[in-house]
């Protein structure tokens, strides 16, 4: 992987298949709403999951998951907002996150919050 573009396609892909084995329904890759960005929505059950995907290729700044800030959410937030008004038949919601480390195209480690935040 040359890039971090590339590596955050990848890892988004490789978590949309790793909540496809759990179980869930992908309804949305990267919905957006103005600069505002969720890079999956799925079903758990009766759930509707907004999942942040975040990669990296090492530990070098931090954990993938801690740049998923207080702001981050907030932009999270402020779109999942607004695609439940456009979608009123979900009732109950949560906010993942899914954190991989991916080195040479290998997957080292993926870490899967859910209620990540609220």
């Amino acid at each position: 992987m040359r890039n971090h573009i590339e590596l955050g396609k990848s890892g988004e892909s490789i978590a949309c298949k790793y909540l496809q084995e759990k179980g869930h329904v992908i309804l949305e890759l990267n919905f957006r709403f103005g600069h505002k960005e969720i890079d999956i929505i799925s079903l758990d059950k009766d759930i509707l999951v907004f999942t942040e995907i975040k990669s990296r290729r090492n530990y070098t700044f931090g954990f993938p998951e801690e740049a998923v800030t207080p702001r981050k959410q907030g932009f999270l937030k402020v779109a999942a907002e607004e695609y439940c008004l456009d979608k009123p038949q979900y009732i109950k919601i949560r906010f993942d996150v899914i954190s991989l480390i991916i080195q040479s195209g290998i997957v080292k480690e993926i870490m899967h919050f859910e209620d990540a935040f609220y």
